[in-house]
This record gives structure tokens, sequence and C-alpha cells, in this order.
């Protein structure tokens, strides 16, 4: 979801000869856009010969054309700072350029420009500040300037400007951030407005009507007033906010205080309490009911952290990335997954997830609830379906099993808990911990070589291979494996046909494959699995080879070696001492 954004735009020439402000607004222009969010810009040109409108509309230009072509990865400033860093040296060099040219013949057209940018990202603003140009925030009636002036009004010396791009070969830019919140508006100006206008009527027509109505009372009341400037007012009202980003759910969770234990009856923003469902020492899991005007709404599960973790700051920020990546990969749909919902205004850090009513497949597996093989392979087909969504996002589970995996009472299955999922913005804390349950992982997990031991997509191939495994025979493949246990390993898996006879030879190969000692033999990806699952017996699998004496235990040859060698000697020892000699 993208902002909700009422934009106005107001630039008039005023009194001076020529126009040298300069403004825009750019939109994400399509859904892969969205990430970068919305910037805005207002530039003043400064004049030494003419040059100062080409300047500020080479900044603008150039600011809002190669925002959205940054990479997704770097934090706004860090965009902001490489764009604007390029574009004053650009202004710098055609101004030093142009000085050479003209020499002493005359008055060379020299550009300088101020620059006041905002980007409104996820939940957040970042504000980037050069010159004399300004922005404000309009929030609960008050009028807050963000920005401060890089000018001395009594200087002649190049309009009076401390700062400007183009005016020297590097630039200092000031830049801020903060929250965003719907109702919010956000005024940039040049000091053609600002400067001719008291911050009481700024504020004042800055809040009346809609943005258009706001820029243009600003631009017009500045030049009745006496302005002597070129005048230009841009207002951005947010109606609605963007999917959070997870920044933002990092900034939640450090700032907003973690709820103490809540009873049943419990109201918290709007979500009253039916029952606490699971607790752990490390999270409390509540079922809560939406209180919309005071009717009773759908029912969530509300996800907290114990108090006795609310002061840790890597377990706030490991939260934070569940809430944001559960939110990011169900964004377009949530077929296999469970929905993350953003809370509105939280007063605590929380994150808010769909209720499913049902049991999850440990559950169903302690009560010996019977599965056909159609009901597993069908079901094992939505749940690999939603893994390979999830790799397709860069994200790895890292603990399947069959207390993650649940059906609903409406009849479909789903992936649960990210808990300890790994993406590319993991926090450190989650980055080093040594998530899953033993018996599920796959044993070069435990190598020693930290290049092998590295979590992959197919860890969670494996994992699924096992849960297979037991939901077709109830039985774990390599038996229950206790951390570094490397010894279960050093065997192949009975086949799950020998345990239930029921199951095919196809699906027989299937699991082995996925359950493979070598990870050579193993699927690659999960839409390699599905395929597999989907074909079934119209295109067979090769039955796996079976893992050679020497693969399974390097040192059986060694121990077979000494054996023969001990009986050898024992032998020749007796022949020694006991038979006859002559």
């Amino acid at each position: 979801m993208s902002f909700d954004l009422d934009i106005g735009l107001c630039v008039q020439r005023g009194p001076r000869h020529r126009l040298e402000d300069h403004a825009g607004v750019r939109l994400p222009a399509s859904s892969q856009e969205e990430a970068w969010g919305a910037i805005a810009a207002v530039a003043d040109g400064v004049s030494t010969g003419g040059g100062g409108r080409e300047a500020a509309v080479s900044t603008v230009a150039g600011l809002l054309r190669d925002y959205h072509a940054t990479p997704p990865t770097w934090d706004t400033t860090v965009a902001l700072d490489r764009l604007i860093a390029a574009l004053n040296s650009w202004l710098a060099d055609h101004n030093r350029r142009r000085q050479n040219t003209h020499g002493e013949e005359g008055e060379a057209q020299v550009g300088l420009s101020t620059l006041t940018a905002l980007v409104l990202r996820g939940h957040s603003y970042t504000l980037a500040h050069v010159g004399d140009t300004r922005a404000h925030l309009l929030r609960a009636g008050e009028c807050l300037q963000l920005s401060q002036d890089h000018s001395m009004v009594r200087c002649g010396f190049q309009g009076g400007l401390t700062r400007a791009l183009g005016l020297d070969e590097r630039v200092t830019v000031d830049y801020l951030s903060g929250d965003v919140q719907i109702g919010d508006s956000f005024v940039l100006s040049s000091d053609g407005v600002h400067g001719v206008l008291s911050p009481a009527v700024f504020g004042q027509l800055a809040a009346d009507g809609d943005a258009q109505t706001a820029a243009d009372a600003l631009v017009a009341r500045a030049l009745a007033s006496g302005g002597r400037d070129n005048a230009t007012a841009l207002v951005v009202r947010v109606r609605g906010l963007a999917a959070t980003r997870l920044e933002d759910w990092t900034r939640r969770g450090a700032q907003l205080p973690v709820p103490h234990a809540l009873q049943p009856g419990d109201v918290l923003d709007g979500l009253r309490v039916e029952a606490c469902v699971h607790a752990n020492g490390v999270h409390r899991l509540y079922q809560v009911r939406e209180l919309q005007g005071g009717a009773a709404g759908p029912l969530r599960a509300m996800k907290v952290l114990h108090e006795a973790r609310a002061s840790d700051p890597q377990e706030r920020a490991m939260l934070a990335h569940e809430a944001w990546l559960g939110a990011r990969v169900t964004e377009n749909g949530a077929e296999g997954l469970v929905r993350v919902h953003e809370p509105h205004e939280p007063s605590c850090f929380y994150v808010l997830f769909d209720w499913h009513p049902g049991q999850s497949l440990e559950q169903m597996l302690a009560a010996r609830r019977a599965f056909t093989v159609r009901e597993v392979t069908d079901a094992a087909s939505i749940l690999v379906r939603a893994l390979g969504r999830l790799h397709r996002h860069g994200v790895i589970h890292r603990d399947i099993k069959p207390e993650n995996l649940h059906l609903g009472e409406d009849g479909q299955w789903r992936l649960m808990d990210l808990g300890v999922a790994l993406s590319g913005n993991a926090p450190e804390a989650l980055r080093v911990l040594h998530a899953g349950t033993p018996s599920y992982m796959n044993p070069e997990q435990w190598s020693d070589d930290p290049t092998e031991a590295r979590v992959r997509a197919q860890s969670d191939l494996f994992a699924m291979g096992v849960t297979l495994y037991r939901w077709l025979t109830g039985r774990l493949p390599y038996g229950d494996v206790e951390p570094y246990q490397i010894a279960r390993y050093r065997r192949d898996p009975v086949p799950p046909s020998r345990l239930r006879p029921d199951v095919p030879i196809w699906l027989d190969h299937l699991v082995l494959k996925a359950i493979a000692r070598d990870p050579r033999q193993r699927f690659e990806t999960a839409e390699e699995l599905l395929l597999a699952l989907e074909r079934g017996a119209s295109r067979p699998l090769h039955a796996p080879l079976a893992t050679p004496l020497m693969a399974r235990n390097p040192q059986a040859l060694w121990q077979l070696a000494l054996g023969v060698s001990l009986l050898f000697n024992v032998l020749l020892l007796y022949w020694l001492m006991f038979l006859p000699r002559h």
C-alpha cells in the first residue's frame, strides 16, 4: 500500500524579472517503486549573471528523476546524500568552467541553488536541507519549523548564503528524520513566502483548506504583503500511510513500552483480551478481539514480549523484524501464511496477526489422527508453495516442523512462526542465533566449517522432508537428534513404504531425496519439490543412491583396518606361543 497524499504546489514569479524558484513532487510510478516512497523538493536559484534558474531546475529535476533509481537497500539519508553530492559536483564544475571561460571579459553566468527535499517512506519522513528554503510540519494545531537557514541576512555575499549547491566542491547537508502520522501536513517554501509572512499567519494559511488551497493562499498573501522575490509553496497533507518499513518497526520497538501481563477483559488500543494462549518466558500470545465502534470485531492474535525481556534491545529488534517480515511476505496475498496487521497509533509494542482457530500438525500427530496419503500430499503442496514464496522474498524460515504447520477450521494449511526466520535485513542477534529443532536440521549445519554450516533455503526443504517422513510414518527418519549428534546421520533412513505399505514408490523416492544425507542429492528449490509432488506417479523420481559407507562414516575403513590388524597380531601371537616348534 502506498501513501495517500493531498499535494498542492504554487510557484509565482512575483515582481522579479526572472523566475528562479523550482519545485516538484514524484510519487512511486509502480508497485515496484513503492518501497522508496514519495519525494518532494523546493529549490531557490541564486544568480550571478543569470544561472540561478538553471541551477534550481537541474537540482530538483535531477533529484526527483534519480531518487527512485537508487538501490532499495540504501538508507534514505544515504540515497539523498549521494544524489545531492553528485548534483553539487556537477553545478560546481559548470560554474568553475564558466568562470574560467569568461575570465576578465565579463560576468559569468554562475548558478547556485538552495534545496529542501522531503522523502515520505513507510511511517517516517526524512528531510535534506541546504540554504534558506524551509520545511515546516503542521501537527495537532502546531506549526513546527524543521529546517534552519544557512544564511547571513546582512551579508551581501551570494545572497547571504553560507551554504548552497554549486558554491563549493563539497556541500554539507542537514538531515532530519521523524515519524509520520495521518493528518500531518508538510510545507516546503522559498524565502519569498516565509521571509514575508509572520509565523502565525504562515501556520494559519498552511492549515486551512486542502493542499492546493493552502499553497495558493500562502503565495498570494506573501505577494500581497509586499514580497519582492519569487514565491513558492509546496504543501503535502498525509491522509494515509504506506506499509510499515523495518526501520519503522524497529523504531517503534525501541521507543514504545511493552504491555504488562494482560488479563481477560483488559482493553488495549481498542483490542479486548479474550485469553492468554501461550507464554514461554520470552513472549506472550493473546487472543484478542477488535472493538469497532463499540461492536465486537474479528479475532486477532497479539504477540508481545514477556515483561522479563522488556529491556532487552535484541529481543525488541527480533520481534520488530518478525512483524515487518510477516507484513512484507503477505502484502499481496496470504495463502499458506499468516497475515500481519498494522496497529493504528499503538500505545505499546506488540504485533497483531490473523487468528485462525484450528490445530497444529504436532497436536494432531500426538492425538494419533490418521492422514491418507492423498491428504498428506495435498497439504504438503500448499505448504511447499508457501515456503517457495518465502524463499523468493529472500527469507529462510529455519524452523519447519509439525508444531509450526497449522490446519485452520477453514480447511487451510498455513506456515506459522517467523520468529527465527532470516532475511537480508535480519538483526545481528538473529543471524548469530543457532535456531531450529535438531531432529529437523540438515547434518551439515553441525559442521565446524562456517561456510558449510551456513543456513540456506535448502535447509528448509530438508526440514520439510523430515516433516513429511514423520507425517507419513509417525517416526523421525534419523531418530531423535541432539545438538551436534552427527552419529545419528551415519545410516540411511528406512523407506516410508516399509513402515506404511500404502505409501507409493514415487512418494518413497521423493521423501528420501528430500532427506538425503548428501546435500547434492536433495532438492535445490521449493519449486522443484512442488513439481515432484504435483507430478506424482506420472513422472516419478529415480530412487536415491544409498550413501557409501565411507561417506556415512569416514572412520569406518580405518576402524576395519585396525580390527584386521589386531586380529592378525593376535593370531600371530598365538602361533608363536602355543603351536609346536620343530
